[in-house]
């Protein structure tokens, strides 16, 4: 249950992702798929849907489809393209080539970092639509002088991948769209660039009270950021238990999220299946994907997020499910702890300098056997926690080829004599009684000060650790 809606109430979350697929070229024509060129320079005949063109399919529109559909785990089936009619002002044909009740991928599930899975009802091709441009007011159609359509973007291929209804809450639909993006980038299917429109995502959002049946549903759209998927559901969801504890009733329709306002508001009554009239594309024939390219599909696949989230947990002592694991898998540093573990690295050192000091330029060039060696330095007491950082920044700095021992030798860097880390603690309670007798008092938080006042007295050759123990011994 959320924290953002009253007790007793539950939020319902299934999303559709549209990922625009990375081929050369667009669905069924030879017209580049390509972001960011002059307005309607890629266009054709057939994408703009004049009389007597006829589509081609686009083989490695398929081959990416099959890629995706296998890394999350969904049935490749045998599929054949619909006609769904509709109106909309940039589709040029007032009709989209898609995939109905024949998918090419069927079910399926990710796992998220936190270890939930979570079902895939079905990922589908078909094509995109043109751009409307709205000039004038907010760049919204209301209040615009005239809108001017781009129609490059008019059949690029997409595979629309469609959730279950088995989110919970906006962190879960964070997590899940950003699973999702990490596989997409893993499988090279797309470049899952929210900010340009080739990721987009629709959120279908209920709410209902805790053992009554579901809520109507209601979909958001216009969310191109993981911080927007999060706020609209937010929004929505206490929205809709607001209209319902007042009396009201939830209609299912299309809604508009208003980054700018913070809102959702009303775009269109949400058709049903059979308000499209679907029936088969005569132009284009079933597509029935060959045993043998399947299986060189799933050969080429490489290791995804979840898997290597598991090696690198195992590797480590760590649960799967760990925060830290998951954020050196994100920043792609996993190959690099475990290569350093392997050349005879502190496991635990290694995964914590990976997660709080390497998120930065460069960290990705630290040679293995450099890690490595930096976090024997640390466990063998020759440096600190504070020194292993100093020389950890300075070989990236340079490199990440260098010789930790050497830089350490360079600044003087050397394991603190007891006595005089004793002496150092000893004047630091005598400089600040008052301090000291709210550490007596049970405030653990002091223990910080006392370790950054030793440190300042001993210019950082300190172990944080060993003021804590020393700390703690004369406490008693």
């Amino acid at each position: 249950m959320s924290d953002l809606l009253p007790d007793g109430w539950e939020m319902i979350i299934g999303l559709e992702c549209h990922v625009e697929l990375a081929t050369v070229t667009k669905l069924f024509c030879s017209c580049a798929n390509r972001f960011g060129d002059e307005p309607n320079t890629n266009t054709c005949p057939v994408c703009l849907a004049l009389p007597g063109s006829l589509p081609v399919l686009n083989e490695q529109s398929v081959e990416l489809a099959i890629r995706l559909g296998s890394a999350l785990n969904c049935d490749v089936r045998p599929s054949i393209f619909h006609r769904k009619n509709y109106f909309y002002p940039d589709m040029p044909k007032d009709y989209q080539t898609s995939q109905y009740d024949q998918p090419i991928n069927l079910g399926g599930h990710l796992e998220v970092a936190s270890g939930k899975t979570i079902g895939i009802t079905r990922a589908h091709l078909e094509e995109d639509t043109g751009k409307s441009n709205h000039i004038g007011g907010t760049g919204r159609i209301a209040g615009a002088s005239h809108s001017l359509v781009d129609y490059n973007r008019a059949g690029v291929p997409l595979l629309e991948i469609v959730s279950e209804p088995d989110i919970r809450t906006a962190e879960e639909a964070r997590q899940y769209i950003s699973e999702l993006r990490s596989i997409i980038l893993a499988v090279e299917a797309s470049d899952a660039k929210m900010e340009e429109g080739s990721m987009r995502v629709d959120a279908n959002v209920s709410v209902h009270e805790i053992g009554t049946p579901w809520g109507t549903r209601c979909e958001v759209k216009n969310l191109n950021s993981l911080r927007s998927l999060g706020r609209a559901i937010e929004y929505e969801a206490r929205r809709q238990v607001d209209v319902l504890r007042s009396g009201g009733k939830i209609r299912q329709e299309t809604r508009h999220w208003d980054e700018n306002k913070g809102t959702t508001g009303t775009l269109r009554i949400k058709e049903e299946a059979e308000d499209y009239r679907y029936f088969p594309e005569p132009d284009l024939v079933p597509i029935v994907p060959s045993a043998q390219w399947l299986a060189r599909v799933k050969a080429a696949q490489p290791m995804l997020p979840a898997e290597r989230r598991s090696r690198l947990a195992a590797a480590c002592g760590a649960a799967h499910t760990s925060s830290s694991v998951a954020i050196v898998v994100d920043r792609a540093l996993d190959e690099l702890v475990l290569a350093s573990i392997a050349a005879g690295g502190d496991a635990t050192r290694c995964l914590t300098h990976a997660e709080h000091n390497l998120a930065v330029d460069g960290a990705a060039l630290l040679a293995p056997r450099a890690l490595a060696e930096l976090t024997v330095l640390e466990t063998s007491g020759s440096v600190t926690a504070t020194q292993a950082k100093q020389i950890l920044a300075e070989l990236v700095e340079g490199g990440g080829q260098g010789d930790p021992a050497a830089i350490a030798k360079s600044h003087g860097f050397e394991a603190m004599d007891n006595s005089v880390l004793d002496a150092a603690v000893d004047a630091a309670i005598a400089a600040n009684p008052k301090q000291w007798a709210e550490y007596l008092d049970g405030n653990d938080k002091v223990a910080g000060f006392f370790v950054g006042q030793v440190m300042r007295s001993t210019g950082g050759k300190a172990d944080g650790k060993a003021v804590t123990a020393a700390l703690n011994i004369r406490k008693g």
